[in-house]
Formats: structure tokens, C-alpha cells, sequence
């Protein structure tokens, strides 16, 4: 045993054994053990924040980025709650995030009533109902079992993140253990039940007009190579959901793409007589709020067995997505190449094209546009909750990081702090300014670290698509219109190089601050308008 090891170091050790090579964080009282522990390990980097949910943003970022699972530590009661909102998100999007928190010292552990600084009556029970599952360590001697437990948990289908406390007297405990160098860590698969996949396989087989659904569980599970050995032996036309794109490529003959909220999409999916939907749950946004209504049988390939059949009746196969999609496309006969899919698919897109073109939203798709054409190919971008956002989510041709999943404002800048950790490259964040309000201090840790993120804020005045919802529901807006920063001289405060914009100049000024090493700032004040989709009773 190596003397002067604490509880500490058992998790630092312990982690570096799991696999992981970065931490994100911020310091805490009853976490300094973990911390000091941190700063004797150079091989495991700390990437500190300013605010904790933005850190549990930064790791959802990094954890999309790599597949892997990313490491979260945060103190004690209020630094532990910061962290619910943003794992809100991890969990709905099944990001894989173990989390460490910190927690008083045993003795005050279930009470509520010693009076320890953060002292909560029960933590754990807090985020239970957030994560999939929590530990409590209550000797330094569980700290390695418990964390690969926890870390085999949060990478398991469906993936998510997870919650271990450590009380402050175990990471500050003798370690008693040798130090930890293999941990090996066993993520179980997850696939269909034979005869399940069997019936799947004959009714696609014996479906006339085949379509596939992706949602991010074929993200999440690495699963586009057999998700296009699929669609390519069924011939089926394949449309990613929001979460799902990049899943399928963009400009295959055979993808429908993601206009998942246009009507045209929403018939096209429902007039599939064997419709699979493979990793998405058909929540609100997939299903085009509801108003989807499938009209032939529907297989649902689902790794959560809590959402199969939970909002259509379906026909289930419980497995993760690559292990589901693998068998599938093993399983189904190859059909000839007649063209008739293909031809599906144009109408589809013609029908989407003809709509937007009626709307008179030139501008928007020209934004759009700069900003994709400025941006070099494999550079990861975050979005927030923002109009150009919600374009992206229809019209960006390929994968994007947002926080589709909960809906929770801010995510954009950190999670694209997360993704330039992960590449060791740049990274684009889009956000509006109401957003942007919600991470501007992490501007300070962007050039602290020196980040190669750019960050591009369109400043519209306000909230701007609540103002929309509002006007459109009500016929007026009520604190939607806001008091803002000069976001140019504010990023310069911080040191990092800042511009304002115009639309002329967008992709010009973008690409200029993409290729910059370190952070950058590009202000757009624009005000930009949502497409309307086409109604129902307009169909």
C-alpha cells in the first residue's frame, strides 16, 4: 500500500482503471479528498466549470461525442442539486454519466439534523427520481466495486446517467486497499428475444411498403452500419427523429431525412403497412405532438423496455439497437432495386421543399445554410433551445448534440465545451440569447482551458420562440422580451475573441472564428421565424 493514500485516491484510481481519461467538475468542501486525490493524477484531466449544471452539460456533450461514459463530480447539497436539471436531459437522451457526489460524514447520513454545511434530509432520494440508479458508499473498501457497478450501469442499454454518493470521511478515509490498476468493467448486451426477431424479420418480409423510424438509440448504440444494411435489403425508406439524426445518411435515396414536425412526414410514416421504430420511444416530438396515427402494424425495437407499447400499440422486441438491427438485417431476404422507394422519398421531399418555399422563410434557410457551410466536415455542433435551434433539428444535414430530450434552456455552449474536450478539436455551440444567459460564465472556462469552441449567439431581443408560442396562442407575450448584455464586450472581458455579424458576413465571420485556436464569440442580432407545418385539415 502507497503511504498517505485516502478514499480519494481509490476513486481516481479506480476510474483511470474504468477507461477514463477526463473529469468534469467543480470543487466542494466535503469533496476535497477527491479533489487533492484529482491534482496528484495528471492522467486524468479535470475540466472545471462555473456552475454544476453546466458541468453535467459539458459531460453530456463529451459522452455523445465519444460513446463513452463520462465521469461528474460535484459536492454536496446545493452543488448536487445544480445537477438534477442537466441530468434531466442525460437521462431522457440515455447519455451515459456516472456521477460522484460528495455527501456530509456518515454520522449525519439520513437525518437532516446535525447541521453539516449542505446537509440534506436525503440526497439520494432527490435524484433517485432522475437517474437510473444510486449508490451510497459507507467504507472506503467499496469504493472500486461500487463505482464499476455504477459505471457498468450507466453504459448498459438503455444508457444513463447514475448517482454515487461518497460521504466526506470515506474519501478522506486511509486507504486500506492496494492501489486500484484493473477494473475491469462488464456492459451487458441486450438482445431480442430469437422467436421475437424471427416474427419481426416475416413481417417486414411480407410488407409491401416497409418504412424505418431512427430515433438516437441507434446513435447511442453505434448501430448506423447495420441500420443501412437494413433499409438497403428491405429497400425502406428510413426517417431519423430529432435525437435519431445522423443516424442514416442525408442524402442516401433512400432517406426521408428528419422533417419529423411537417405533416407530409408525419402521413408518410403512417402509411407504412410495417412501420419499425428503432430507439425512440415516439414521444411528443416524434410522433409530431401526438398527432401521428399509424395505419398498418408498427415493430418497436426498443433497449427501455418501459417504453415499448407505451404510446402505440406495437409489436415489441426489447434489445439495444445494434444487437436488434444486426439480427434483423441477417434475418431478412434482400429485395430488387425497382426504384419504387426512392421514388417515394422524392415525392416526400418535394412535398416538404413546395411547403417551406410557400412561406416566404428565405432568410431562415439562409442562416441555416451559412452556418452549415461555414462549419468543416466532423466538427460536432451543440444546439440550444432556440429557433435556429429548432430548424436545425428539421433541416441540419447530419448528426447535432441538443437537449431535445428534456428541454432544458442553456445546454448548447457546455455541452459543445464537453464535445472540444472529446475531440481535442473545435467544436460550434448555437444559442440564443436567452440561452446564452444561462452558461455566459462559462465563458471563463472556456479560456481557462482554452477550448476550441465557437460560439455563435443569435440575439433576437428576447426569448424568442416563447415569444412566438405566446402570440400564437394568446395574441400577446409576457416576459419574453429581455434586458441584455453586450455579449462582444462581455467575451472580451473574459479574453476570448468576439465579433459582431451580419447575415452577409455569417458564414465568412464563422468559419474565420472556427479556424482560431481557443474560444470565440459571434453575435448575430437577427430576429428569425419557425416554418409552420402543415395542418391536419390543411393536408
Amino acid at each position: 500500500m502507497s503511504e498517505g493514500r485516502i478514499g480519494g485516491d481509490l476513486v481516481v484510481e479506480s476510474l483511470r482503471a474504468l477507461g477514463a481519461t477526463t473529469v468534469f467538475g467543480i470543487p466542494g468542501q466535503h469533496a476535497l479528498g477527491l479533489f487533492d486525490a484529482l491534482r496528484r493524477t495528471p492522467e486524468l484531466r479535470l475540466i472545471a466549470s462555473r456552475v454544476e449544471n453546466n458541468a453535467a452539460f459539458a459531460a453530456d456533450g463529451y459522452a455523445r461525442e465519444t460513446g463513452e461514459v463520462a465521469p461528474l463530480v460535484v459536492s454536496t447539497g446545493p452543488g448536487a442539486l445544480l445537477t438534477l436539471a442537466s441530468l434531466q436531459e442525460a437521462r431522457a437522451s440515455s447519455v451515459p454519466l456516472l456521477v460522484i457526489s460528495s455527501q456530509v460524514p456518515r454520522a449525519g447520513l439520513g437525518g437532516g439534523r446535525h447541521g453539516y454545511l449542505h446537509e440534506l434530509p436525503d440526497q439520494q432520494a432527490i435524484a433517485a427520481g432522475v437517474v437510473k440508479s444510486t449508490w451510497v458508499v459507507r467504507d472506503v473498501t467499496q469504493l472500486p466495486t461500487v463505482l464499476r457497478e455504477a459505471w457498468s450501469a450507466a453504459a448498459a442499454a438503455p444508457a444513463g446517467p447514475v448517482w454515487v454518493e461518497i460521504p466526506e470521511d470515506v474519501l478522506r478515509a486511509p486507504a486500506t486497499l492496494p492501489p486500484v490498476r484493473a477494473l475491469p468493467a462488464e456492459v451487458p448486451t441486450l438482445g431480442a428475444q430469437p422467436d421475437a426477431l424471427a416474427e419481426a424479420a416475416r413481417l417486414l418480409d411480407t410488407a409491401r411498403n416497409p418504412v424505418i423510424l431512427a430515433g438516437g438509440g441507434v446513435l447511442r448504440a453505434g448501430a448506423r452500419e447495420p441500420l443501412r444494411e437494413l433499409a438497403e435489403k428491405l429497400r425502406a425508406p428510413v426517417l431519423c427523429t430529432i435525437g435519431g439524426k445522423g443516424a442514416f445518411d442525408w442524402e442516401h435515396p433512400l432517406s426521408g431525412q428528419s422533417w419529423i414536425e411537417d405533416w407530409h412526414s408525419t402521413e408518410f410514416l403512417a402509411a407504412a403497412d410495417v412501420l419499425l421504430v428503432v430507439g425512440s420511444g415516439l414521444g411528443e416530438l416524434s410522433s409530431n405532438y401526438h398527432t401521428f396515427s399509424p395505419q398498418g402494424t408498427m415493430i418497436q425495437l426498443e433497449a427501455d423496455a418501459g417504453k415499448l407499447g407505451a404510446n402505440y400499440p406495437v409489436f415489441g422486441l426489447h434489445a439495444d439497437a445494434r444487437e436488434g438491427l444486426t439480427a434483423l438485417a441477417g434475418a431478412v431476404a434482400e429485395r430488387k432495386a425497382d426504384g419504387v422507394a426512392e421514388a417515394a422519398v422524392a415525392e416526400l421531399l418535394g412535398k416538404v421543399r413546395s411547403r417551406l418555399d410557400s412561406q416566404g422563410l428565405g432568410l431562415e434557410r439562409r442562416v441555416l445554410g451559412e452556418v452549415r457551410a461555414a462549419l468543416p466536415a466532423n466538427v460536432p455542433s451543440c444546439w440550444d433551445m432556440t429557433i435556429l435551434g429548432y430548424w436545425a433539428w428539421s433541416a441540419w444535414p447530419g448528426q447535432l448534440h441538443s437537449a431535445q430530450g428534456s428541454g432544458g434552456l442553456g445546454y448548447g455552449f457546455p455541452a459543445a465545451l464537453g464535445c472540444a474536450v472529446a475531440t481535442e478539436g473545435p467544436a460550434l455551440a448555437v444559442s440564443g440569447d436567452g440561452g446564452a444567459l444561462y452558461g455566459i460564465g462559462e465563458l471563463a472556462s472556456a479560456r481557462q482551458h482554452q477550448l476550441d469552441v465557437t460560439w455563435l449567439i443569435i440575439d433576437d431581443g428576447g426569448y424568442g420562440i416563447l415569444r412566438e408560442y405566446l402570440d400564437g396562442a394568446f395574441g400577446v407575450t409576457t416576459a419574453t422580451e429581455l434586458v441584455r448584455p453586450d455579449y462582444v464586450e462581455l467575451a472580451r472581458s473574459f479574453g476570448v475573441s468576439a465579433r459582431e455579424t451580419t447575415v452577409d458576413n455569417l458564414r465568412a465571420d464563422l468559419a474565420e472564428a472556427l479556424a482560431e485556436p481557443g474560444p470565440s464569440v459571434v453575435l448575430l442580432n437577427q430576429r428569425l421565424a419557425m416554418f409552420a407545418a402543415t395542418h391536419p385539415q390543411e393536408a
